[in-house]
């Protein structure tokens, strides 16, 4: 087994966990905050394809195109405890899928409504973007925030 590191990030939520929950694996859901969460990172945001099996051992699929080329992320579910777990395999490219990445994210409830932590556990190859990852998850949780604002 390779060796590997932790990106890690938390948001809070003023909202109950089961709403964070839901809105991660719904997939109307799913194409507003993901797109958002593009979007501020500098990219169209446009959305390709949403596919979701929430379901232990079901695959999910995400593609969004950047320029000329789409970008693909995709995994399977590995534990989906509502409303308080949610872990996956995370593949970026087919040379993964035998050692891929494995997400986390915990929900826990606070006196205000929730606080989500995403630990993304990572081949140590990929050491130079722990910071980069960490954000691009922070930035994910704040979008669903704004969708989840009333």
């Amino acid at each position: 087994m390779r060796e590997k590191i932790e990106a890690r990030t938390s948001y809070p939520f003023s909202v109950a966990a089961e709403k964070v929950y839901d809105a991660w694996l719904e997939p109307a859901s799913i194409r507003v905050w993901l797109s958002h969460s593009l979007k501020s990172h500098g990219l169209s945001g446009e959305i390709v394809r949403v596919d979701v099996d929430p379901k232990v051992g079901g695959q999910f699929f995400f593609s969004d195109r950047r320029g000329e080329s789409v970008a693909e992320h995709w995994g399977h579910y590995l534990q989906l405890e509502r409303p308080g777990t949610i872990a996956f395999t995370w593949i970026v490219d087919a040379s993964q899928k035998e050692d891929p990445s494995i997400v986390t994210l915990s929900l826990q409830p606070t006196a205000i409504g929730s606080e989500a932590t995403i630990v993304h556990q990572m081949d140590a190859q990929w050491i130079e973007y722990v910071e980069r990852t960490a954000e691009g998850w922070h930035r994910m949780l704040a979008n669903i925030d704004q969708l989840l604002q009333p």
